[in-house]
């Protein structure tokens, strides 16, 4: 499997986003679509940024009861995305459900990866708030194990952690890492992080790069360098 970089469309309007991508007259660069985005334009909005050459990653991230999660990943499905994910923490058997509904009579269907751990959590978040006292890394591995004995493609995880979570479930188990970011930009309201080129060196699969592409004066110049960086 190549590596690739995933550019975040975190706008809050398809006007935003396609003056964004419009920008990216070459390669179409693989994409993700948020909650916000999501949620401001709707299925309308995967269907357009697909019908225009680029892969999704429909970053939705479901938690709930198994059945209502089948329902919602076989709507998800049908939308022809190439990656979506859920909530590790919703179970096993959340996750097997998951898997159900985003199956395809057939038996295609969009890659599914888990969360483990926001990378915007730390340990003393995640013992303070979520009254979880193991230390993270444990966390992490544990919930990428339920994920792929739940028969998940992989999960997103903190770039610091893909090297461990292919040691302990596979070469082949995707890792999704967000927080990555230049040596020379800022962290943002990550606290875990890495740069592209720590990222593929450590093994990450598939990098999530959101505000150091968007934000950028050159947004094309600056995806180039991530790929630069991470898949050259």
């Amino acid at each position: 499997m190549g590596k690739d970089v995933i550019i975040a469309c975190d706008f809050d309007s398809a006007e935003k986003t396609f003056q964004f991508l419009d920008k990216f007259t070459g390669k179409k660069p693989f994409v993700k679509i948020g909650m916000e985005l999501y949620y401001a334009e709707g299925p309308a909005i995967v269907r357009e940024i697909k019908a225009r050459g680029h892969k999704i990653f429909l970053d939705l991230k479901l938690h709930d009861i198994p059945n209502t999660v089948k329902k919602s990943m076989a709507v998800l499905s049908r939308l022809d995305v190439d990656m979506t994910n859920l909530h590790a923490a919703g179970t096993g058997r959340m996750m097997e459900a998951a898997i159900e509904g985003l199956t395809r009579e057939d038996g295609s269907r969009p890659i599914l990866i888990a969360v483990t751990q926001l990378t915007s959590t730390d340990e003393e978040t995640m013992k303070n708030d979520l009254l979880i006292e193991k230390p993270i890394a444990d966390v992490v591995m544990h919930y990428a194990t339920v994920a792929k004995n739940s028969g998940l493609d992989g999960v997103v995880c903190s770039p610091l952690e893909a090297g461990k979570v292919h040691e302990v479930c596979g070469k082949n188990f995707v890792t999704v890492t967000p927080g990555v970011r230049f040596a020379d930009g800022d962290k943002g309201d990550q606290k875990r992080v890495m740069t592209p080129a720590e990222a593929k060196k450590i093994g990450s699969d598939y990098i999530v790069v959101g505000r150091p592409i968007t934000a950028a004066e050159d947004p094309v110049k600056a995806y180039e360098r991530c790929v630069a960086e991470f898949c050259d």
